[in-house]
């Protein structure tokens, strides 16, 4: 058998050409950032060529390293549903990523009646972010909230919904119109903000600027502050339905179609595996439930 680089290796080089960033990748194998790059250096090394180009933030593949992950990425998914595979009879378990405010809000009041119906199965929930990126890198599937899905995965749309203004009832005497957002705050998620853009496009004023934006990186922060008075969110309307949260009310009443919508995604040969299969078919016989309610 030829000589091969050591696996950890070509783990950090995946890892950080999926993320575009030395510090996320070495966040996610929970290493330091000049662990990981030595890591990097050592396949380099192994090869006898470099694979990225550096900048002060971020990396980015050469052609080489192009190529190089094209020839490896199917063989580390083969090889990740092997292990995954290993005693899996024994073993139902997944691990799946799930957005912080989806999995408050829709998948934990469900999975009772998974348990129920499915027993053997046991359901680790991960809520970092960089999802999609860590398919088969530990995660065996992510639900995320986005515009498009890589086509290399397996990727099919649990919903995509309304863009609605979000706010505090004790607002309704103060912002009355779309106008007066001039005077107020808005309130977004740091990874959604084309949703206020489609939703201010969609009623005509696609010039209409907020006195000031504030972004956050939960979702559930942002309905807390909209409840607490601190601003109007844009948000899909589902957000605002499975709130609970009788100071929260829609503004307007005016909605555009979200630019981004819920996607279930693993990799091609995840459905292969019967928990994923189960989890899968179970989540989107669950969501058309949900929907028709």
């Amino acid at each position: 058998m030829r000589r091969l680089p050591p696996l950890g290796s070509i783990q950090a080089f995946v890892h950080a050409a999926r993320l575009g960033s030395i510090k996320a990748a070495a966040d996610s194998l929970a290493l330091s950032s000049p662990a990981l790059t030595r890591r990097i250096q050592s396949l380099e090394q192994f090869i006898g060529t470099t694979l990225f180009e550096r900048q002060s933030n971020s990396v980015h593949l050469n052609a080489r390293g192009r190529a190089f992950l094209a020839d490896i990425e199917p063989h580390i998914e083969a090889l990740s549903f092997a292990v995954a595979r290993v005693g899996e009879t024994e073993r139902m378990r997944i691990r799946i990523a799930v957005p912080s405010l989806f999995a408050s809000q829709r998948l934990m009041p469900l999975l009772p009646e998974l348990r129920h119906r499915h027993p053997e199965l046991s359901i680790d929930v991960d809520t970092g972010a960089d999802r999609i990126a860590r398919l088969g890198e530990g995660l065996d599937a992510a639900i995320a909230i986005t515009d498009k899905v890589d086509e290399k995965l397996y990727s099919r749309m649990l919903e995509r919904g309304s863009i609605v203004a979000i706010g505090s009832r004790d607002l309704l005497d103060v912002v009355r119109t779309p106008a007066d957002l001039r005077n107020v705050q808005i309130l977004l998620h740091r990874d959604l903000s084309k949703g206020f853009d489609a939703w201010r496009t969609s009623i005509g004023m696609p010039e209409l600027e907020p006195a000031e934006i504030s972004y956050f990186d939960a979702g559930q922060l942002i309905l807390d502050a909209a409840a607490g008075g601190l601003g109007i969110a844009f948000m899909l309307d589902s957000h605002l339905k499975a709130s609970n949260d009788s100071r929260l009310v829609q503004f307007f009443g005016r909605s555009a179609v979200s630019p981004y919508a819920y996607w279930f995604a693993c990799n091609r040969q995840g459905l292969d595996r019967k928990p994923i299969r189960i989890f899968h078919n179970w989540l989107f016989e669950q969501i058309a439930v949900d929907a028709a309610a």
